[in-house]
């Protein structure tokens, strides 16, 4: 990894681009590589801006973020990719992190915690916002009379401890944190993460937390 991190800025209002680059480019190890109005010029100009991490909308014209986002990491999944916006509803939220966000923050955040969140997920971990995670908990809470109903065999096939590591793997928490929470050793949560991803059939965090997304449990 490179010790500047580059960043480019997705969102149809000017002046809250301007006003995010300029707070971003007071940063010693981040550089504003490109900015767009719409996700559909922003897959345009990536081949020429390369950036590690953008900062993208949902709301905007011609291509939305959630469309932008699906794209962008199929064409280069490299990119780390977290959303900002407004939209604080379940359905914006699911569909933003299975497209491959890796973040979902909303705008009325302070710039500490979008500096934080662009550090994060540029090595390489999940953040979402603290707000937008009680969301996520609650689908999660749904998830056993779902998986049920449904008959997901592989997540039915995890036992609760996994099931529990599983939902801290979705927001985001690494092995340390997710040990400490749970009050066990954090080779003990190697170790179930291994199983996870055996049960699951996945082969890494970011997988296992789509998966989830992915299957609706």
């Amino acid at each position: 990894m490179s010790d500047t991190i580059r960043v480019f800025l997705c969102d149809d209002h000017t002046l809250f681009r301007q006003g995010i680059r300029k707070l971003l480019e007071l940063e010693g190890d981040i550089k504003v590589v490109g900015e767009a109005g719409n996700g559909q010029a922003a897959l345009d100009m990536l081949k020429n801006t390369g950036p590690d991490v953008i900062l993208m909308d949902i709301g905007m014209p011609q291509m939305d973020g959630v469309t932008a986002t699906c794209k962008i990491k199929k064409k280069f999944p490299h990119i780390k990719i977290i959303i900002l916006t407004v939209y604080e509803d379940e359905p914006h939220i699911f569909e933003a992190i299975k497209a491959g966000a890796m973040g979902y923050l909303l705008k009325d955040v302070s710039i500490e915690e979008v500096l934080e969140a662009i550090h994060r997920v540029y090595k390489g971990e999940a953040l979402i916002q603290p707000a937008i995670a009680t969301k996520v908990l609650k689908e999660f809470a749904m998830m056993d009379k779902r998986s049920i109903k449904e008959g997901d065999k592989f997540y039915n096939d995890l036992t609760e401890r996994e099931k529990d590591i599983l939902r801290l793997i979705v927001l985001g928490g690494t092995n340390k944190d997710i040990a400490k929470k749970l009050g066990i050793a954090e080779k003990t949560v190697k170790n179930h993460i291994s199983n996870i991803f055996q049960t699951l059939h996945v082969n890494n965090r970011t997988q296992a937390a789509l998966y989830a997304f992915n299957k609706k449990l």
